[in-house]
Parts: structure tokens; C-alpha cells; sequence
């Protein structure tokens, strides 16, 4: 956790996965890298109260913004819509993973969700991952967990996520971690208010390795790769499409907005923002897209799924994949 002090607050990069909190207790999630007109693209995820924190949803969360401090929504024209957004002057304190993971390994603990996640990140570490490029998020990040809490680890390297990912699956294979129990997948499917039957979001779940079960608790890894070119160039949206799509490039599907090269004369890519989807997909699939049509002044085109966090409506499927 860092304070912001006038001094060096426009020095500080903002990353996904993020947290900041103002002056008056609320705490945003960032959800873009760097600044779009000095502000901070986020979306509100927690109040502090004097009972503790009060977390919200999408719903909750725009209509809190809504009726109390209207001013945190804003107009983005990079993506043509209303999101919420905080200024700089207003940012108290900036919640950051890679700093919040390495005090939880030089602190010793006994709450035992803290024990769970510093025994899984040494346990990685023995199997040869580095972790100055891991952080924590999620409300381990704040210190908002609660009994039932995951535990989420972000990667801002590609190979350590995909080594990550491997160790998973091997530690799976010799006991040492557990898949998710069908129970696990309801749970995860209910939370994500998937527009996927079950079978298909678990099909789809199962084979990313990014998912773990660690002591009873689920594990949950995500990527914010800092060397991602930052999309700076508006785009306008064309209305709701559904597109059947085959998949040209994978290599960026888990980086955050996750990204499909696609093979057709009209569309370049499939951009995901919401993780349900992330991952969706490899290349030489097909894959079946519901989502806003987006286009650039230079006429380029994409389609983007992910509005919102649960994204109604809106999907990635594959319809033909490797065996």
C-alpha cells in the first residue's frame, strides 16, 4: 500500500489489477493501464464503513456512484462509453500487488488465508518460479477478505504466467494441489453469471490452467503483461453483433483486455475485458463472438465483450476446437 503525496503522484503508473481509495473510503479496482485525461479508468469494488468494507457488484456499484458522487463517471472516448474514473488529486492511497505480495512473504502470519497463499507462493517458488514479477489482488490486496475468499495472483511477465500455469497442472497431477470439484465450478459459474450453459463454461475453464484448488481454497491466476502496446486510438460503437470467427493468434488471449487475431475480411480481433472469457480460445479454432462492434476512424474494426464485469449477453465459444 502506498500513500500518494503531491510529490510524486504523477510519477505513479497505474496497472489492472490495481487498487486505489479516496479521501472518502471508496476503492476502485483500475481496469487500464496509464491515464485517459488525468484520470484513472477503474470501477468501484469496495466502501469502507465503520463496520469494515462493504463490497459491490456491478449494479451496486453504478447506481452508488450514481446517487452519491456522480462525478467518478465518465465519458471515455477511447472506448465510447460511460465508466468509472477517478482523478489524480483524489487518489489518497494506490493498493499495489507486487509491493502487498512481498510484505506477505516477510511477515509472518497466522490468519489462514494469508497462510494458504504465502505456503502456495513458496511452494512455486521451490518449483523454480521467480516471484518478483507476482503480486496479489483481489481483497487479499486491500485486506477485505473474508472467510470464503480466493486467492488471485497476477503475473506481469508472459513466461512466468505460462510456467505458472504448467506448475499448476504438474502439482495437480501429484496431489500437491487439487482441481475444482464440480461444487467448485458451480460456484465459480454462478459468481461469473456466465452466458454459457455450465458444461460449456466448465469445458472451457478446465483446460486454461489457471485455476487450482490449495488447502480448500481456490487459486485463481490472471496476467497484466507490461509490455502490451496501450490502445490509444478511439473507437465508436456500431451496435450488438454475433460473429462466427476462426481464431488466427492466441498469443495475447490472457493478457488484460485479452486479444484474438481472427481470420476475416471485416473484423481484426476480438478484444475480451472480462476474465470469464479471457483465454477462451486457440489458435486455429472457431469460435462463435456475441458482442459490440467497434470501429476506428481508420475503418478498422473489432468486436469487444466485456462491457461490464459480468458481460450479459456477451460471449466467447468454441464451436470447433483441437482435440
Amino acid at each position: 500500500m502506498v500513500a500518494i503525496g503531491s510529490k510524486h503522484i504523477y510519477s505513479v503508473t497505474y496497472y489492472p489489477k490495481d487498487f486505489i481509495q479516496t479521501a472518502d473510503g471508496l476503492v476502485f479496482a483500475v481496469v487500464a493501464t496509464g491515464l485517459e485525461d488525468g484520470k484513472v479508468l477503474s470501477f468501484l469494488r469496495y466502501r469502507q464503513t465503520a463496520t469494515g468494507w462493504q463490497k459491490f457488484d456491478t449494479t451496486t456499484a453504478n447506481a452508488f456512484l450514481a446517487l452519491h458522487t456522480p462525478d467518478y463517471r465518465y465519458y471515455s472516448t477511447l472506448r465510447d462509453t460511460v465508466c468509472h474514473a477517478v482523478p489524480l488529486a483524489n487518489i489518497t492511497q494506490h493498493f499495489q500487488p507486487r509491493q502487498r505480495l512481498q510484505h506477505l512473504l516477510l511477515t509472518p502470519t497466522a490468519h489462514p488465508i494469508l497462510k494458504t497463499c504465502v505456503y502456495l507462493l513458496r511452494l512455486l517458488q521451490q518449483h523454480g518460479l521467480a516471484l518478483h514479477a507476482v503480486g496479489i489482488t483481489g481483497s487479499l490486496l486491500l485486506g477485505a477478505q473474508q472467510p470464503s475468499s480466493d486467492i488471485d495472483l497476477v503475473f506481469y511477465e508472459r513466461p512466468a504466467f505460462n510456467q505458472a500455469r504448467q506448475l499448476v497442472q504438474d502439482l495437480i497431477a501429484q496431489n500437491v494441489l487439487q482441481s475444482l470439484t464440480t461444487k467448485d465450478w458451480l460456484e465459480a459459474y454462478q459468481r461469473r453469471e456466465s452466458a454459457l450453459d455450465f458444461a460449456g463454461y466448465v469445458w472451457h475453464e478446465q483446460r486454461k490452467g489457471n485455476k487450482a484448488m490449495v488447502n480448500g481454497r481456490k487459486v485463481d491466476f490472471s496476467l497484466v503483461a507490461t509490455d502490451t502496446p496501450i490502445e490509444n486510438r478511439p473507437f465508436e460503437k456500431a451496435g450488438a453483433v454475433v460473429r462466427v470467427l476462426k481464431v488466427l493468434d492466441d498469443s495475447l488471449a490472457y493478457d488484460y483486455p485479452a486479444e484474438f487475431k481472427v481470420d476475416a475480411a471485416d473484423i481484426e480481433r476480438v478484444v475480451c475485458f472480462t476474465a470469464t472469457y479471457t483465454g477462451q480460445a486457440i489458435t486455429g479454432e472457431w469460435i462463435e463472438v456475441a458482442g459490440q462492434l467497434e470501429v476506428a476512424a481508420n475503418g478498422l474494426q473489432r468486436i469487444v465483450v466485456g462491457a461490464s464485469r459480468e458481460a450479459p449477453g456477451e460471449y466467447i465459444k468454441v464451436v470447433q476446437h483441437h482435440d
